[in-house]
């Protein structure tokens, strides 16, 4: 039986490979350790419901902020990723049951607890089922609808490469508010950071998203300090309007163990709001580019300003 806490049975196939050294982080990027009785409540509320989170498989560094909020962004279909992804966290190699059939209710209950009026779902990769885990969403999807109506729902999808066709529109069809899934890097990284997936397969998808229901708004996020140059983040930018993606996120890589992909720099805080300026400027409803910004990070403030901004675009038309 693996031991997801020991590094080296959470992540096998990296178990060999050199060490990189991880740098001292400087002061924009360190936070506050989780405190508080509202960080206590949200842990509460998501081991009775049985629920894993991606704010501690991942080990974000704003878990402490959210959760002191009742934020949680839950992590459905297991906590073992089917893919092996340099840069991430989350542990990796072959799941070792079938889809809890009961989990879309036990997420809706918990949402319902909370009080969230925005929730980000995201999940790992399954490309041992079929659909990749479609289904699974849109149930998730229908039970926070029944349960929490008022509640706005985020989405973070894996790319679904390995599917069935028909998975993408089972998802679109539960009709979340945001469908975000994210490129992670430039292209002429995915080699080595996300050896998995495939950057215009990942570009489309977002693309068809759109397509196939213009109401939801789409998201994606990159993060920077993994080797990239400026030139290739601006591209990156540019990729993702061409497929009519609304909102983007760009926050500073954080290497989780030396067995991981290495921090090339810690980008300034000032070349983020280069970014951001220049993201604007390409056309996003929205964007939200700082050091510690995340895919769920204030998802639920930028959500509304995402809407009141395609709202003040149509006006113009």
């Amino acid at each position: 039986m693996r031991d997801l806490k020991i590094p080296e049975q959470r992540h096998p196939e990296k178990a060999r490979r050199p060490d990189n050294p991880q740098p001292k982080k400087p002061s924009w990027i360190r936070v506050k350790a989780p405190v508080g009785e509202g960080y206590k409540s949200t842990a509460k509320i998501m081991r009775e419901h049985k629920l894993t989170t991606v704010c501690e498989e991942a080990g974000c560094p704003n878990v402490g902020e959210c959760w002191s909020q009742g934020h949680a962004t839950m992590m459905i279909m297991g906590e073992v990723c089917t893919r092996a992804c340099t840069f991430c966290n989350i542990a990796t190699g072959k799941p070792p049951e079938p889809l809890d059939v009961f989990e879309p209710g036990r997420v809706a209950d918990a949402v319902q607890k909370l009080g969230l009026n925005h929730v980000v779902i995201t999940s790992v990769d399954r490309d041992d089922v079929s659909d990749g885990g479609a289904e699974h969403f849109a149930q998730t999807i229908r039970a926070i609808r029944h349960r929490a109506p008022e509640t706005t729902i985020e989405i973070l999808t894996p790319d679904f490469i390995k599917s069935t066709p028909d998975a993408l529109q089972i998802v679109v069809d539960a009709k979340p508010d945001v469908f975000n899934h994210n490129l992670e890097t430039v292209p002429g990284l995915y080699p080595e950071v996300r050896p998995g997936a495939r950057y215009f397969h990942s570009l489309r998808l977002l693309q068809r998203v759109k397509e196939m229901d213009p109401t939801i708004f789409t998201k994606s996020g990159i993060m920077v300090g993994l080797g990239e140059d400026k030139q290739a983040v601006h591209q990156v930018m540019d990729d993702m309007r061409a497929a009519d993606i609304d909102f983007l996120t760009i926050g500073q890589y954080l290497q989780p163990t030396p067995k991981h992909h290495k921090v090339d720099r810690f980008v300034t805080p000032e070349e983020f709001a280069g970014y951001e300026k220049a993201a604007w400027g390409k056309g996003f409803l929205m964007v939200s580019a700082t050091p510690l910004t995340r895919s769920s990070y204030h998802a639920g403030n930028d959500f509304a300003r995402l809407r009141e901004n395609r709202l003040a675009k149509l006006g113009q038309a």
